[in-house]
């Protein structure tokens, strides 16, 4: 049973570097895609950024040069560092997997592109960041 547990969100000034945290456990595959889809009130989810197993990453362009996502195998944890927080970041944080993804998956993260949301088969219970001005 694959499980994440998101952590690190909360309220934050705009600018302001917070981190988010995903633990993950139950995935015993090698390669993986992995992501941070954010939802805010009334809005549809945003997929963010997806990390893939070999180490390429995609983002979507309001993010870009802002956040940075990574994975530590040591640690099963995926990570989201967010900088130059704006209002418009505010949503509920989810992290996602894609189990053994295809290579057409893989071949859009390492073009910089993101997996379409579709192809996430497990998800974790979110984590809020509100950004305040």
């Amino acid at each position: 049973q694959v499980q994440l547990m998101e952590s690190g969100g909360g309220s934050v000034q705009a600018g302001g570097s917070p981190r988010l945290s995903c633990a993950a456990s139950g995935y015993t595959a090698s390669t993986f895609c992995m992501g941070w889809v954010r939802q805010a009130p009334g809005k549809e989810r945003e997929e963010v950024a997806a990390v893939d197993s070999d180490g390429s990453t995609g983002y979507t362009d309001s993010v870009k040069g802002r956040f940075t996502i990574s994975f530590d195998n040591a640690k099963n944890t995926l990570y989201l560092q967010m900088s130059s927080l704006k209002p418009e970041d505010t949503a509920m944080y989810y992290c996602a997997v894609v189990p053994n993804p295809r290579d057409d998956i893989r071949g859009l993260v390492t073009m910089g592109w993101l997996p379409p949301l579709y192809e996430y088969n497990y998800w974790g219970q979110g984590t809020q960041v509100t950004v305040s001005s």
